[in-house]
């Protein structure tokens, strides 16, 4: 976590804090390394969740200033040369706070006097705690959260309403900083809307759309919102780094030949359509396979890939650290996973309204045309699905992910037996959302499945039946005119 940033913005950093009359909630100084390895990770715990409390893009404890002159002294601190036990200080710290937020130590000198500074994230969705207690700030003194309820209270009702988009992702940087960092023209194209002739209408467009935000010293802050929906380059955002998009192309069906693998770094916005076009590059094409396919149609539809890759960016959970949203393309699957459990029940993708977690980014997401409107994405895909004669998707829950599995073309007869009931259960729940009824006619056309082979049909709605998938509409109904409906229904 040392970085190299460059020595001028720390510097700029360091002199401004030194301006505050007195140490602040998210502010401490300290002269030298006079507090124990404990302290620091305590110090961390109060800071951040101070930070979030306040409000504060960052909170910061700087080694080499007198914490009442606020005089430059220097500090032997050297936190990268600092261990606990074997384990380096950085390395231990992390391990013992909960949630794991972004913290980083920058060694440099002023005027040949050593200083530390620790730039801390304010914490998300809960508090921090370290080595199981969670601290906060009391003007300038450390304090347990629990011994003051009140602010334990405001605490949690500020992480509730705060939105990762309006976090910040880079902060303090001039309007030439901000043009360079973010892929303006991509966002007037986007939204179909004259490039502005001068600075000042590009600011005040991405302003108006909160992009960024116009700060107290004069300068601009970037939201998460406008890093990653326009960023030229994720990784020049901190807390971003980690968010750029895998595709891997195996050879086979499993994973120990790798083909190809790529990154996409820019914004999710601005580079969404080069994704798509980089991952329908790399699928495939079939010969015709059935009655449903014609020549040259891809292993797997372009429309349901575009759908599920727009949804799996969408609806991640940014919180989930060291993870993104990862595509894998196998010989006869695509795998689209995402961080963070889903917020509805996988088996409810096609009725339920969709729940993301990050609003403003589906909203210009949907506004500028990347993806369809509300609700409908999933019933694309299984109409896709549906319409080239492939097995059902299947759509799952891991401990901290949300997958969908696309299968590429698998005669009937190869379809096995959860194969079978998944594709039966999936066509009941697009009918009832297309305000219609299963039979076994309309299952018959989904599998491609002659007349004369109804009695096949017939077996896979009673397996279906059994599983508990899909219930009769009407029991009374005769076997002829028998219709059916989710279970949920």
């Amino acid at each position: 976590m040392i970085s190299d940033r460059p020595q001028k913005d720390l510097i700029d950093t360091v002199y401004k804090l030194s301006e505050q009359p007195k140490e602040t909630e998210w502010l401490e100084f300290k002269q030298n390394h006079a507090v124990s390895n404990d302290k620091i990770g305590e110090y961390i715990s109060a800071l951040a969740n101070s930070a979030a409390l306040y409000g504060k893009p960052n909170a910061y404890m700087i080694w080499g200033i007198d914490d009442v002159t606020h005089n430059i002294i220097g500090t032997t601190f050297k936190p990268s040369q600092h261990k606990e036990g074997n384990e380096e200080l950085e390395s231990w710290l992390l391990r013992l706070l909960e949630p794991k937020i972004n913290f980083k130590f920058f060694e440099f000198n002023i005027n040949d006097k050593a200083i530390v500074l620790l730039k801390i994230n304010p914490t998300f969705r809960n508090p921090v705690l370290f080595k199981g207690t969670d601290f906060i700030r009391i003007g300038s003194y450390k304090k347990k959260l629990k011994d003051h309820p009140e602010k334990a209270r405001d605490l949690w009702k500020t992480l509730n309403n705060t939105p990762f988009e309006s976090e910040i992702a880079k902060k303090n940087i001039t309007a030439d900083q901000v043009i360079s960092l973010l892929d303006c023209p991509s966002y007037f194209e986007l939204l179909k809307l004259p490039f502005p002739n001068g600075k000042d209408g590009i600011l005040s467009a991405l302003k108006a759309d909160k992009m960024i935000t116009y700060n107290d010293t004069g300068n601009w802050d970037v939201t998460n919102l406008g890093a990653v929906l326009f960023a030229r380059k994720l990784s020049d955002f901190q807390s971003l780094e980690y968010k750029t998009i895998r595709v891997i192309l195996y050879k086979g069906d499993n994973k120990v030949y790798t083909i190809r693998e790529q990154e996409a770094s820019k914004g999710y916005a601005s580079g969404f359509e080069g994704l798509i076009k980089f991952i329908t590059d790399m699928v495939p094409s079939n010969e015709i396979i059935g009655k449903a396919l014609r020549d040259d149609v891809p292993t797997f539809p372009s429309l349901a890939i575009r759908e599920l890759v727009a949804n799996a960016i969408i609806h991640q959970d940014f919180h989930v650290k060291g993870t993104a949203p990862l595509i894998e393309i196998f010989s006869s699957r695509i795998e689209i996973t995402n961080p963070g459990k889903p917020l509805i029940d996988t088996r409810r993708f096609l009725d339920e309204p969709p729940k993301s977690r990050n609003e403003a980014f589906a909203a210009f997401m949907r506004r500028a045309g990347v993806c369809e409107q509300r609700g409908s994405g999933i019933d694309k895909v299984v109409s896709e699905t549906e319409k080239y004669q492939l097995p059902a998707p299947i759509f799952e829950a891991t401990t901290e992910h949300t997958r969908t599995i696309l299968f590429a073309h698998r005669e009937f007869k190869n379809m096995d037996k959860a194969d079978r009931i998944r594709a039966c259960y999936l066509h009941s729940c697009l009918r009832y959302v297309e305000r219609n009824f299963m039979t076994n006619k309309s299952l018959r056309e989904r599998f491609g499945i002659e007349q004369k082979n109804s009695a096949t049909v017939s077996r896979i709605i009673k397996d279906t039946i059994n599983a508990g998938e899909i219930i009769p509409h009407d029991e009374n109904a005769s076997r002829k005119y028998m219709k059916y409906v989710p279970c949920w229904t």
